[in-house]
């Protein structure tokens, strides 16, 4: 799997011959954010882009942004 990360985000990315571009969307969290672009420098861009978008989006609503899973699972245990 290929990945860019940006503040914490992953992006899953694909290419897609059908489109003749990389389309991309943010792993790990619930919302679906998704970007694309013809060049890797524009799929970096479009992802950063669509992270600060999620974030000031989420600002404007009021809402906490989800934050993306880390595949760690804390186990506590009693003795």
């Amino acid at each position: 799997m290929n990945t860019m990360t940006y503040k914490g985000y992953a992006a899953q990315i694909a290419y897609s011959d059908e489109d003749g571009c990389f389309i991309g969307h943010i792993a790990g969290i619930r919302d679906v954010v998704g970007f694309h672009g013809e060049s890797v420098r524009e799929l970096r861009e479009a992802f950063e882009e669509a992270v600060e978008d999620y974030l000031e989006t989420c600002a404007r609503l009021n809402r906490s942004p989800q934050k993306p899973y880390s595949g760690k699972i804390d186990v506590a245990c009693a003795a």
